[in-house]
């Protein structure tokens, strides 16, 4: 089978089309499943435009979809031509015991789904939505389960909410479809007045220019009525965290997603404090969390929004496309 792998010491520039023997045949417990797509996350740009972020030759991405073409012995949750999707902790099926590192993350401390096929314990899967191509319901393992868990699981969303996105990302875009779904208001941020057309063709109510308007905190209470945002998805990480603070609600709620302008920096406190707000980091989800999201997608009449599709051998080229920061929604590469 075709697969990408990842060579020492890194960088996008070793990533390289190899053939690898077919995938085994299914064990008790297991599946074999042809996957058909994958999609770009941060994490996975991470991983493989870092030197050494990963192992040598790991097969990287996170994410994936495809179908089921072989059951093994006591599986009853799935059959053959199935439609599934992978799961970013494949280990954590429920509960509070929430991972804190990425040695079982395929794509990252095991290898991942850049590759045609795979066997493996059939709890490392959930069925996809039903009537969803492949590469959309590829966008589910880290993004869309993201942004359920920051809306659903510990934002507890309520209709007649005010739900702030920043960017035009993968779970920006999620998390502005799902609220829509569930009677929030929308506010989303970017920085393109083309980009902000988009936003408000999805949804979204108030778009303001971070831009033109760097305090777009105040910018956030002026539209809320002085009350803010109830939820805050906030996946810019500390360059932009002052700002969600600000423009945060009082008892509201900040769900802390993304390093993207860094991994340290100063907090507002005191302006925290005063308004009584949560603020909670959040690494995806576990496997029961993806499955109530794909029940509720197969009521939700919203599909993910994919900027650009890559064959598997085009994998560099997709990150740089990611890189350059011009998408709008995921991109996938599907084979």
């Amino acid at each position: 089978m075709k697969a990408m792998q990842l060579n020492a010491p890194g960088g996008l520039q070793h990533l390289q089309l190899v053939e690898l023997p077919e995938a085994a045949a299914p064990q008790a417990g297991e599946i074999q499943v042809r996957i058909h797509a994958t999609s770009l996350n941060y994490h996975d740009l991470l991983v493989c435009s870092r030197p050494g972020a990963a192992a040598d030759k790991r097969i990287p991405m996170a994410d994936g979809a495809g179908v089921v073409t072989a059951v093994g012995e006591g599986v009853t949750e799935f059959a053959v031509g199935d439609a599934v999707v992978f799961t970013f902790f494949p280990q954590w099926l429920s509960g509070r015991q929430v991972p804190t590192h990425f040695r079982t993350v395929p794509g990252d401390g095991v290898d991942g789904f850049a590759r045609e096929a795979i066997t493996l314990p059939a709890t490392a899967f959930t069925h996809a939505p039903k009537g969803w191509t492949h590469a959309q319901a590829a966008t589910l393992t880290t993004a869309g389960l993201t942004a359920w868990r920051a809306l659903v699981v510990d934002g507890q969303i309520q209709a007649g909410d005010t739900v702030l996105v920043l960017g035009s990302g993968g779970v920006s875009i999620f998390a502005l479809q799902m609220a829509k779904s569930m009677g929030a208001r929308v506010i989303a941020t970017t920085s393109s007045a083309d980009k902000a057309e988009r936003l408000r063709a999805l949804g979204a109510d108030v778009v303001i220019n971070y831009r033109e308007t760097p305090d777009w905190g105040d910018a956030v209470l002026a539209a809320t009525q002085g009350q803010g945002a109830n939820i805050v998805v906030e996946v810019g990480g500390p360059g932009t965290l002052p700002q969600s603070i600000r423009a945060c609600a009082a008892g509201g709620h900040i769900a802390l997603i993304g390093v993207l302008t860094g991994f340290a920096g100063a907090v507002p406190t005191a302006e925290l404090m005063s308004k009584q707000a949560s603020i909670k980091g959040l690494i995806v989800g576990c496997r029961e969390q993806q499955q109530d999201m794909v029940r509720a997608l197969d009521l939700m009449p919203s599909k993910p929004v994919i900027d650009r599709s890559y064959a598997l051998e085009q994998l560099a080229e997709a990150f740089v496309h990611q890189q350059s920061g011009q998408h709008f929604g995921k991109i996938v590469v599907e084979y």
